[in-house]
């Protein structure tokens, strides 16, 4: 899709489905901490990759996500204007 950023899934289930092993990797890396000491921090990571980086861009991507294909944008002489599509 051009002009994407690269925060949206395929799928908003897609989505939720990172965003629930990202954010349980980061609250277990902290939860865990007093049970099993600085290995539990090796979740941090985890939850990162999953999140794309951060959480906020985590729900960029949710909101483009759910977007993807209801919003268009048409751009005439140098005139634009947002329209809402059929979605998919």
């Amino acid at each position: 899709m051009a002009g994407a950023s690269g925060f949206a899934s395929k799928t908003v289930a897609g989505h939720l489905a990172r965003g629930a092993v990202g954010f349980g990797a980061l609250v277990g890396a902290f939860a865990l901490l007093p049970f099993a000491g600085p290995v539990a921090l090796l979740l941090l990571p985890v939850g990162a990759v999953a999140l794309r980086g951060c959480p906020t861009c985590w729900a960029i991507g949710l909101a483009e996500t759910v977007s993807r294909g209801r919003l268009k944008r048409a751009c005439v002489d140098g005139r634009c204007e947002l329209t809402v599509g059929a979605g998919k």
